[in-house]
């Protein structure tokens, strides 16, 4: 008897979920081809792994989706737009969506199929009305080695062949993310042996660069309100044997999850650089924000891996429906200050079922940056104040890095074309929130 078959596909990168549910798949004996592009057999069983908001959007996928199911095929959806079955099934219109964690879901899925006795399911009944089956508990960190495809040397995420996964869980409350909604505010870990084997296995297939994943990766081990140093160090260690320094990076910290012990051991086991999420520059906006830091902390962060030769980058995040011109001045400010490395710009994005997603939607459009003309300096560039904040922002940033940065016309129009382009996708992407959660 032939074995089944699977295609798991995640658009454009390999991200470490698609990888996780195809690995799940092999080893319970099925037959996984993992892809980047959305191509598959005539009536094969598709498991399409999407990551943004954006994906709901994309014409290509529902091209794609809509003809593998009329050719006779199965797709299923997963990864974070899960979280928002309704959009997913109403948009791309899949045959269904595995809902949160998939990894306890998708052995049922391709066992039961589609069926109010398979668990982690939401799909569209004879009626039109969504079913949603019994949710599956939070996802063991025990698991198989993910299936690793053989040109992952080709892909490079901010440098990185792959982020893997060391934890799952953020004790942080941003009200424009979805990770602690999505994962919970709990620290799970990962059992180190584990984490190195599949560092080793990353090797094996040709990375070149791996760096940890999740918001905080010195919450690696986090118990009982406090960071466990002794763990994230040997972590770091650990991944630095197998690679080379020079091919380990664990960016992303949050500024009051940093002190020196980790600072040191990024620089003697990483490549030396730090990602903080700023995000702004005013300590109104960061509290509205649900941060739970101030700009202090942020400061003594910077200045922090500064003392230990680190270099330091940072994002920021512009056009909240609460942030005024004020407020985006301290933000210019910190920077101006700071003289950050490298600077990350984005516009606010209401990421469905997050306190920012509830604000956006009780701002009328006139009073929303993401919609309001922008009438200052860059009038002459007809953007909307987003967008002109995003664009000044980023040139501002320019002039403040340490080593010089000369704004060319190329430089310029590219910038130019990166706002426009945020800002008409954020839009988009906002117009679905008020087709199905507007009141």
């Amino acid at each position: 008897m032939s074995r089944m078959k699977f295609t798991v596909i995640s658009p454009e990168v390999y991200t470490y979920g698609a990888m996780l549910v195809a690995g799940i798949l092999k080893d319970n004996g099925y037959e996984v081809t993992l892809k980047r592009r959305l191509s598959a057999e005539k009536k094969s069983t598709v498991m399409l792994s999407l990551y943004s908001t954006q994906h709901l959007l994309s014409d290509e996928i529902k091209e794609f989706i809509s003809k593998h199911r009329k050719n006779g095929g199965t797709v299923y959806i997963g990864g974070p737009v899960s979280a928002y079955p309704e959009m997913v099934l109403g948009e791309l219109k899949p045959d269904a969506v595995i809902a949160g964690e998939g990894e306890n879901s998708v052995p049922y899925v391709a066992k039961l199929g589609i069926s109010s006795g398979t668990p982690g399911l939401a799909y569209t009944g004879p009626d039109g009305n969504i079913i949603r089956t019994k949710a599956v508990a939070p996802a063991s960190m025990k698991r198989p080695l993910p299936l690793i495809p053989d040109d992952i040397s080709s892909q490079s995420i901010r440098g990185a062949s792959a982020y893997i996964e060391t934890h799952r869980g953020c004790t942080g409350a941003c009200t424009f993310c979805q990770v602690p909604r999505y994962f919970g505010r709990e620290i799970r870990s990962r059992d180190l042996p584990d984490i190195l084997e599949e560092v080793k296995e990353f090797k094996k297939h040709g990375a070149t660069r791996i760096s940890v994943s999740g918001g905080t990766g010195s919450l690696y081990q986090y118990r009982n309100g406090k960071i466990n140093e002794d763990a994230f160090i040997e972590l770091l260690r650990g991944m630095a044997k197998i690679m080379g320094k020079n091919n380990v990076s664990s960016p992303d910290i949050r500024v009051d999850c940093i002190n020196e012990r980790i600072a040191q051991a990024i620089r003697e086991y990483t490549i030396g650089w730090v990602f903080f999420g700023l995000e702004s520059g005013s300590d109104k906006i960061l509290k509205v924000m649900g941060k739970g830091v101030s700009v202090s902390q942020a400061s003594d962060a910077v200045y922090r891996c500064r003392d230990f030769g680190l270099k330091v980058a940072g994002s920021f995040i512009v056009g909240h429906p609460l942030e005024t011109a004020e407020d985006f001045e301290k933000t210019k400010d910190f920077i101006t200050e700071h003289c950050l490395d490298d600077v990350f710009v984005s516009i606010a994005e209401p990421i469905p079922k997050t306190p920012l997603a509830e604000l956006v939607l009780n701002t009328p459009k006139e009073k929303s940056p993401l919609y309001m003309p922008h009438k200052g300096e860059y009038m002459a560039l007809k953007l909307t104040e987003s967008e002109a904040r995003s664009f000044d922002l980023q040139m501002h940033a320019d002039m403040f890095k340490p080593n010089l940065h000369v704004v060319t016309d190329e430089i310029f129009n590219a910038y130019l074309f990166g706002v426009r382009k945020d800002g008409k996708e954020i839009r988009a992407a906002t117009e679905l929130l008020f087709k199905y959660y507007g009141k």
